[in-house]
C-alpha cells in the first residue's frame, strides 16, 4: 500500500479525525472528500444514503488513489460500512461514539451523549452504552445544532453563542443532578470542532472524549507503511465549496476540487 489516508464524512466534521490523525503521524499523506451536496445525512432514507456513501467514497478512492478509507461520520458508518467492505479492496475504519473510554474515565458514573438525533436514536448507540456504560448513568442530548454552526464557522462565519447554549442547555443541567455529570462524549466528529468554545462555555470542568484518537491508533495498525509519505493534502467535494478553502487549509488541505461522481440516470 502506498497511497494516502483518505478520510470521508458528509460535510467537515471529518477535520476533527484529520487532526487526530496528524497529530498522531504528521508526516502521513491524507486526503479527504464530502459529500457537502448531500449534507446533512440525517435528512435521508437508510437505504438511499447507504447506496449514496457508497458510490461517493468508491469515486473519491479512486480519485486520490487511497490505501485506506477512514469514514469519519457516525451515520455513513452505522449504515455502510459492510457495504463499503463489500465494494472496496482497502481497508475500511468507521467511527462510534466513544461510550467505552467515556465509562473508563468517569469518576461520578454519569456521562453526556452529545451527538446528532439520527445517532442519539440509533438501537447501536444503545448497544455501545449497554455494553460498555451499563454502571452509568448516560444523559443523551440532541445537538444537531452543532453541526450547522461547525460548518459555518469553516467557512467563515462567527459563531453563534445564544443558540449553541440553547443546544447545550440539558447538558449543563445534567452538571447540576446527583450524581453531576463530569464526561461527555462528542459523538458526531463536527462535534471537536467546537471544543474550545465548549470549554468555555461549560458551567463546571468536564472531561470531553472523542473518537479521533481510536481512529487514529486503527490506522496506525493498518497502514504503517503510509505514515512518512508526506504530500500536500488534496479536498474533494460533491459540490462547490469556495466558502470552505481557509478552514480546509487550516487543517492542512488544499482547496477542493469536484468529486466525479458515475451517472446514476
Amino acid at each position: 500500500m502506498s497511497g494516502p489516508i483518505l478520510i470521508f464524512d458528509s460535510g467537515v466534521g471529518g477535520l476533527s479525525v484529520a487532526h487526530a490523525l496528524r497529530q498522531h503521524y504528521p508526516t502521513a499523506a491524507l486526503c479527504y472528500a464530502c459529500d457537502n451536496a448531500w449534507l446533512p445525512y440525517g435528512l435521508r432514507d437508510d437505504v438511499t444514503l447507504a447506496k449514496r456513501i457508497v458510490m461517493v467514497c468508491q469515486a473519491a478512492v479512486q480519485a486520490c488513489d487511497a490505501s485506506v478509507l477512514v469514514v469519519a461520520c457516525n451515520t455513513a458508518s452505522t449504515l455502510a460500512l459492510e457495504g463499503l467492505r463489500n465494494a472496496l479492496t482497502i481497508p475500511v475504519i468507521g467511527t462510534v461514539p466513544a461510550i467505552k473510554p467515556a465509562a473508563l474515565i468517569s469518576t461520578s458514573r454519569h456521562i453526556g451523549l452529545l451527538a446528532t438525533t439520527a445517532t442519539v436514536n440509533r438501537p447501536y448507540t444503545q448497544t455501545l452504552i449497554d455494553s460498555f456504560a451499563s454502571d452509568c448513568v448516560v444523559t443523551k442530548i440532541a445537538a444537531d445544532a452543532l453541526v450547522t454552526e461547525a460548518e459555518a464557522w469553516l467557512a467563515g462565519v462567527p459563531l453563534n453563542a445564544p443558540r449553541i447554549q440553547q443546544a447545550l442547555a440539558p447538558l449543563w443541567q445534567a452538571t447540576e443532578q446527583h450524581p453531576a455529570l463530569d464526561t461527555v462524549v462528542l459523538g458526531c466528529t463536527h462535534f471537536p470542532l467546537l471544543q474550545p468554545l465548549l470549554n468555555t462555555l461549560a458551567p463546571t470542568p468536564l472531561a470531553w472524549v472523542d473518537s479521533g484518537d481510536a481512529i487514529a491508533r486503527r490506522v496506525g495498525q493498518v497502514a504503517a507503511t503510509l505514515l512518512s509519505n508526506t504530500h500536500d493534502g488534496r479536498c474533494f467535494t460533491t459540490a462547490p465549496a469556495l466558502a470552505l478553502i481557509d478552514g480546509l487549509a487550516h487543517y492542512g488541505f488544499g482547496a477542493p476540487q469536484p468529486l466525479i461522481l458515475p451517472s446514476t440516470g
